[in-house]
């Protein structure tokens, strides 16, 4: 399949060039895909999918444009050039569109050795279908749990090459096997649902299907009784769960896209403290049989591991080659994109320093505060930071637990909130977002 896929690119820059176009460059992804989705014992719905799809990007001097298509006849790679040329033409200039400069490029684009494609073969839909049942007979067998809103198993495999007219040309695959649930507890207006679900490139290291339903089944079970908690400011504990939204929104505040834009709360920022002093966080590109991990980028240069945040203080914006071009910097060989657009940055394996504390004594800790296990919608100001979100979980009182809480709102700033952070120790080493449970001082919540 690789060298159908290279073929593919191959093909497409070559009739760019042809067409007219000063460079461009071309990727092409194969996938299979297969997921099966259980309700009350019986299959709801089964679906497999398989094809290729291919991209193509021209530049005519600054000028570019992209075409996508899920035919791969020579015809098609023909007319795509010729749309996309036509396109490029009418489009504005930009000074920072191109492709990397040969020198730029990644020399080591063996994927291999990150494991990121398991050799063992794709499951038939029996066995999707049988992972699928455990799981939520798991759940339902939960005391409290009063029926299923389902449970699914899915595998998907797929082959990405990326080739460009500066002689880059290379590819690796990608495979992935998931199984989750979600139960529901109580009937009528006091149900309350809740999930899990757990994900693997390799299927030998996924997890039990009844484990997994089981723990949705009980945290279903655990929110029976939920009510509003009381208005004011108080410390606000996210679970690991959801604790890398507050990691994501400072991600997102250090794109370059953003940053290039002036559309973020740290555009000034570099260089100054935006976590504790105790906290870094850490990009790592090469993390074996972890789902973030690549040899290059999506323009393809080398990726690398870096330091993000150092010892609490911010290093640098997150950057393709656009983006860099435009603020006079560097890429970061961070550059991600798809078969129909022109690449982006993007980030890859992050971690957060660890605490000391596990999350049952940050709960001891917080003394009286909301415990965050389910986040609802999003106001963010991407200018100021402004911060709020509608939450549920559970009331801390006396430094535990005292009841289930829904129907309420957490505000803050994200600049005064990140600075307060206090880390446990329960992020999970098989995620691509190492982020543990964050403790939150003084954030506003309003609910009865």
């Amino acid at each position: 399949m690789a060298d159908q896929l290279q073929t593919l690119t191959s093909a497409l820059i070559d009739a760019a060039l042809k067409a007219g176009a000063t460079a461009a460059d071309a990727m092409a992804v194969d996938g299979t895909s297969l997921s099966i989705d259980i309700r009350e014992g019986a299959l709801e719905q089964a679906e497999r999918s398989e094809g290729i799809e291919i991209g193509l990007r021209v530049l005519i001097g600054q000028r570019q444009a992209c075409v996508s298509a899920s035919d791969v006849s020579g015809r098609t790679i023909a007319e795509m050039a010729e749309r996309a040329i036509a396109m490029a033409r009418e489009a504005p200039e930009d000074a920072t569109a191109g492709l990397a400069d040969p020198g730029q490029l990644a020399t080591r684009t063996d994927a291999a050795w990150l494991e990121l494609a398991d050799p063992a073969p794709e499951p038939d839909a029996e066995a999707l279908k049988a992972d699928a049942l455990a799981a939520e007979a798991a759940g339902l067998a939960v005391r409290g749990v009063s029926k299923s809103q389902g449970a699914s198993a899915a595998y998907s495999a797929r082959r990405i090459w990326l080739a460009a007219s500066n002689g880059f040309s290379a590819g690796y695959g990608r495979s992935s096997r998931h199984v989750s649930m979600t139960a529901i507890s109580g009937a009528g207006t006091t149900m309350e649902r809740d999930w899990a679900a757990e994900s693997r490139i390799f299927q030998s290291d996924l997890p039990d299907p009844a484990e997994v339903g089981r723990r949705a089944g009980e945290r279903a079970a655990e929110r029976q009784g939920s009510r509003k908690p009381p208005t004011g400011r108080f410390p606000v504990l996210y679970d690991e769960r959801v604790a890398n939204s507050l990691i994501g929104h400072l991600l997102g505040a250090i794109n370059g896209s953003a940053i290039a834009r002036g559309a973020s709360w740290l555009r000034d920022a570099k260089g100054t403290l935006v976590l504790p002093a105790a906290l870094s966080v850490t990009e790592d590109p090469f993390r074996i049989r972890i789902p973030g991990s690549r040899p290059f980028d999506g323009e393809g240069l080398p990726t690398r591991a870096r330091t993000i945040v150092e010892d609490g203080v911010l290093t640098g914006w997150t950057l393709d080659l656009a983006t860099g071009r435009k603020l006079g910097l560097p890429s970061t060989g961070s550059a991600s994109r798809g078969t129909s657009s022109p690449p982006a940055p993007g980030h890859s394996n992050i971690a957060l320093t660890p605490g000391s504390a596990s999350r049952a004594e940050l709960i001891r800790d917080m003394g009286t505060g909301l415990l965050v296990t389910q986040l609802i919608g999003a106001s963010i100001n991407a200018n100021t930071g402004d911060y709020s979100r509608g939450a549920s979980g559970f009331w801390v009182e006396n430094g535990e637990i005292a009841y289930p809480v829904n129907e309420c709102t957490i505000a803050g700033t994200l600049p005064e909130m990140l600075r307060t952070l206090v880390p446990a120790n329960d992020g999970r080493a098989h995620l691509s977002h190492v982020i543990p449970s964050l403790l939150v001082e003084g954030l506003t919540l309003a609910g009865a």
